[in-house]
């Protein structure tokens, strides 16, 4: 990852809160080859988007049935797509604004689908249908506290339960009900267990995800007040020159780097991009000196 990018780089930092840093260097070791196996097939990066929302669907219906061994296999597969996409579209020089925005677009649907699917089939339990509708309320919220800051032109807040970290606890703990299913049938565990896993994830995801998103609101809150105009107009800058990074979801201009592997380098966006975020916050820069 040489080149610059928009969302945030793994290397020279903390790349997450939960996940351990040398977990997540190996995985995109991994992917990075997986990646570069796409490119020589001529698969495109939009291409990988579009099969991962595609396999989110399938995942969600699976949940809905209470098919969670299958359900697991598709929702990894998934999430997968959702990095490799980006490495594709860096490595190929294809990433473009319109590709950043369909992949934005497809994250949110494929945590719909993997949520939805766990709430149709909870549908009969009151506590476990709010659960996994916190947990949608809460994945939804840290995007748009992060959506919000790039509209804004300001730094993206801080906080945990980004999008990888979200999707690795959702699938773990789907892909552990299968065990946990044999272990009751087994009489090793007690019958209230059964569902232990899924239960655990939907509260860490709806618990986790709701206090990072109104930590992220009021930190960005307060950063509006307290950001002068020529610190706006720096952070246009170095994003301008591709110093600065952010990312659609869950990237953190600060000592925390995001987890997910970047996409779009700065260089595609191209000067009209960097012309009109300038503008942006120009503007943004007035309303703080008003308010």
């Amino acid at each position: 990852m040489s080149e610059a990018t928009v969302r945030v780089r793994t290397s020279g930092g903390r790349s997450s809160l939960l996940l351990p840093r040398a977990a997540l260097d190996a995985t995109l070791w991994c992917l990075d080859h997986v990646a570069s196996g796409f490119i020589a097939l001529g698969v495109t990066a939009n291409a990988i988007t579009v099969s991962s929302v595609v396999l989110a669907g399938i995942a969600g219906t699976l949940l809905c049935f209470g098919e969670f061994g299958w359900a697991a296999v598709a929702m990894v597969a998934a999430s997968l797509g959702d990095a490799l996409d980006g490495m594709v579209a860096r490595k190929t020089g294809s990433a473009s604004v319109a590709g950043a925005l369909l992949d934005a677009s497809i994250d949110r649907y494929e945590e719909f689908f993997f949520l939805g699917g766990l709430a149709v089939f909870f549908r009969a339990s009151t506590p476990a249908l709010v659960l996994a509708l916190l947990a949608m309320c809460g994945s939804f919220m840290v995007s748009y506290g992060s959506a919000k800051a790039e509209a804004l032109g300001v730094p993206v807040p801080p906080g945990a339960m980004r999008r990888a970290e979200r999707a690795v606890i959702l699938c773990v703990g789907v892909a552990l009900m299968p065990v946990f299913a044999w272990a009751v049938d087994a009489g090793k565990l007690p019958v209230w267990a059964l569902y232990g896993p899924v239960f655990a994830a939907l509260i860490a995801v709806g618990v986790g995800a709701n206090v990072s998103a109104i930590r992220r609101l009021r930190f960005l809150a307060h950063g509006r007040s307290v950001w002068s105009a020529a610190d706006l107009a720096r952070i246009s800058h170095q994003r301008a020159q591709g110093e600065g990074e952010g990312e659609d979801d869950d990237a953190e201009l600060d000592q925390e780097p995001a987890s997910d592997p970047g996409v779009m380098s700065a260089g595609s966006v191209g000067a009209a991009g960097a012309v009109a975020h300038v503008g942006r916050v120009a503007r943004v820069a007035q309303v703080v000196r008003i308010r």
